[in-house]
């Protein structure tokens, strides 16, 4: 006969009065771990106790019952009941359902019910947190009844709203919480399964990389035609914005491309008709206009409008205000916030009274025009009084080789440049993956020495008296050595335009910087050159020498151009920027995607690369395709004081924002590099034996002596 099975009888269940209960000492929890006492004690208050304490009886001496029981597995059941007695919530006799335990060992009891207890999976508590929304409870109830913030809430109820795919391939451990979390920036299922079947064909895997796929085209909030237009605008007009409720996202993601382009032009348009009712000529228009784009026109001088009694009574008042606020505070380490934001307006309510507008002479409006455009922190551009050589009088248009001389640097890019860049980017994109170290491409060489040549410029122009020494260097060259070409100054009677064009080149600081330099000397400079000697007798010597080295500055050319060959006016370019100490780095120039990083072999990126960060970097993206590698390189590199060859200035060694060693333990090479480097020494080490602390760029109009 087969043995009968012995049935198993579980331990009895009682309510037990609280005040019967003591916790023991057998509770193996000694460390504090999830959800807090008081939240705790809060859910059994609006939920009652969903699970039921494990006892033992009190016995004493003799073995026999006390009548009181020790809880040594439910302790911090425990603790949040006696929380509520003692808030007088509970009372002391309440009765607690109990499961009582005889034999074996209490601390088996505890450990048992701790390692037995199974954690709810996160996709189960996503979708839990879904499935109390669609019955009707909202996001704040959720986050009040769980104890958690509403912005929690919202992430999970994200994660829950996933492509169902991707969440059964995370249910089976085939994706990470990380990367399903950079799936949630793109709500579109299709493109999010897309994404993840490019991804399986790849090696680069990590968050960023999949939220860069997810938002390829989109255009960021932080970009300055988001900024003009207005996230509001853009949402009221239908479009819809891409946010990832993660990480920050500076604002997200405009997804709808030509929408942004269609508002952006009717704003333009809408501003630029109250600049046309001002009476101008002509108006241009357009989001951006290349560096330079006045050079050969020559700028009206107007008469800035003084202020009225009213404004002037204002702007003293405004200034009165400033100084007793930051005299108060003065021994203050943080201002408060309602006083720091005060001292704001009123900064920008006394920038406004400085920046006064123009008056022009009606004769000349009617023949001269504006540009209106996007500038860099996406405010309207307004660039008035300009007069096209065809519009000049008979008198004047003799006069516009003389006139010539005191415009702005400008360079007109043609179409043939942007047709050029974008053929030479899909020349380098079509180069095969494992390709050396070949000579950089013309047109980059091109562009990278236009953001120096444009550095240099400005350097020189802080630099009075290494202006006088390129000046009477280049003076003497063409004096006495008549066909000589051995100075990158190219001081003939007119200003030196560029011949090519670096994107994004007229919203640089550099740009900014040198355009106000210039417009700070129109304004101190007489209307008539008839009046002009007498003008400059009146200034100072120091006043003379930072004009002279302004002027001087603007017939800088240090660009290199694959059809005018000029090896000994670069090498004096060499030395001008050694004389001047140029910065680069200081200047604002930093290694992307789009200004060099994507345009150059792999090669070249893993040795940017290894010169930043040393070989463990160089290792970590070595084995990336080209797209990936040149992502991972610019947050490698971002701030890591890394330039190209054609950037850097003999005699100035690279100052690296970080260690060139490897680490210990290197990390695997799918690993996320960024947040490695990230973590990495933040001690900066400079690659020379000395280096100086950079000065800040002074952007400030030079002092003029009274007369």
């Amino acid at each position: 006969m087969a043995k009968a099975i012995q049935k198993i009888t579980l331990s009895a269940s009682r309510d037990i009065p609280f005040n019967k209960l003591i916790l023991s000492q057998s509770n193996v929890r000694r460390i504090k771990a999830g959800v807090s006492i008081e939240d705790l004690a809060e859910d059994i208050a609006q939920r009652t106790m969903l699970q039921s304490l494990s006892v033992r009886a009190v016995v004493d001496a003799d073995g026999a019952e006390t009548g009181m029981f020790e809880v040594p597995a439910g302790g911090r059941r425990f603790r949040a009941l006696e929380l509520l007695v003692k808030q007088k919530r509970l009372a002391k006799t309440a009765p607690v359902p109990c499961v009582v335990r005889e034999g074996g060992i209490a601390e088996e009891d505890s450990l048992a019910e701790n390692i037995q207890r199974a954690p709810l999976h996160p996709l189960d508590q996503f979708r839990a947190f879904l499935t109390l929304r669609e019955k009707g409870q909202s996001e704040e109830e959720i986050a009040a009844a769980f104890f958690v913030s509403v912005a929690v809430v919202r992430q999970r109820l994200r994660l829950a709203s996933l492509s169902p795919r991707l969440l059964d391939i995370y249910a089976e451990d085939g994706i990470s919480l990380d990367q399903l979390m950079a799936f949630t920036v793109n709500g579109d299922h299709a493109r999010q399964e897309h994404v993840f079947e490019r991804l399986s064909q790849s090696y680069a895997r990590e968050p960023h990389v999949i939220r860069r796929m997810l938002t390829e085209g989109a255009v960021r909030a932080a970009d300055k035609r988001a900024q003009f237009v207005g996230l509001y605008a853009y949402e009221q007009a239908g479009g819809i914005i891409l946010h990832d409720l993660f990480q920050g996202d500076d604002g997200g993601w405009l997804q709808d491309v030509t929408l942004v382009g269609r508002l952006v032009a009717e704003k333009l348009e809408r501003d630029a008709d109250a600049i046309r009712a001002e009476g101008w000529k002509w108006i241009e228009i357009a989001p951006d206009f290349p560096y330079g784009h006045t050079y050969g026109l020559r700028q009206l001088r107007g008469e800035t409008i003084p202020l009225t009694a009213e404004e002037e009574a204002a702007r003293e008042t405004l200034q009165a205000e400033y100084d007793r606020l930051e005299g108060a505070h003065a021994k203050v380490e943080e201002l408060p916030e309602d006083v720091d934001q005060r001292l704001a307006e009123i900064e920008t309510a006394l920038a406004a009274f400085e920046e006064r507008p123009v008056r022009f002479d009606p004769d000349e409006i009617v023949r001269a025009g504006a540009f209106v455009s996007i500038d860099g922190a996406g405010n309207l551009r307004v660039e008035r009084g300009y007069v096209r050589p065809d519009d000049e009088t008979r008198v004047e248009a003799e006069q516009t080789e003389e006139s010539e001389r005191d415009v702005p640097l400008a360079v007109e890019a043609s179409a043939e440049d942007a047709d050029a860049t974008q053929a030479e980017t899909q020349d380098i994109q079509e180069q095969e993956e494992d390709e050396g170290l070949r000579p950089l491409p013309d047109r980059l060489m091109t562009e990278l020495t236009a953001h120096r040549t444009l550095a240099l410029r400005h350097a020189l122009g802080e630099r009075p008296d290494v202006a006088f020494l390129a000046a009477l260097h280049a003076l003497c060259v063409k004096t006495f050595y008549r066909y000589a070409i051995d100075t990158c100054l190219e001081l003939d009677v007119k200003s030196v335009g560029f011949g090519a064009q670096a994107p994004g080149l007229n919203d640089t600081a550099l740009a900014t910087a040198l355009d106000h330099r210039h417009q700070a000397w129109v304004a101190s400079l007489p209307k008539e050159p008839t009046e002009l000697w007498d003008a400059l007798t009146a200034f100072d010597m120091d006043s003379r020498e930072a004009l002279f080295a302004h002027c001087v500055s603007l017939s800088v050319n240090a660009m290199f151009e694959p059809y005018n060959r000029r090896p000994r006016a670069l090498a004096h370019a060499d030395r001008l920027a050694e004389t001047v100490d140029l910065d680069m780095v200081a200047g604002g120039w930093t290694p992307t995607v789009e200004n060099y990083l994507g345009r150059v072999t792999k090669a070249r990126i893993v040795v940017a690369v290894r010169e930043a960060k040393g070989e463990w970097a160089a290792q970590l993206i070595d084995h990336l395709k080209k797209g990936e590698m040149a992502e991972k390189a610019q947050e490698l590199l971002a701030g890591s004081g890394w330039l190209p060859e054609p950037l850097r200035t003999p005699g100035r060694a690279m100052t690296l924002s970080s260690p060139t060693v490897e680490p210990d333990v290197a990390p695997e090479p799918k690993t996320s590099v960024v947040e490695t480097a990230a973590a990495g020494d933040e001690t900066a080490m400079v690659v020379s034996e000395t280096s100086t602390e950079d000065e800040p760029v002074a952007i400030d109009p030079p002092a003029v002596a009274a007369e």
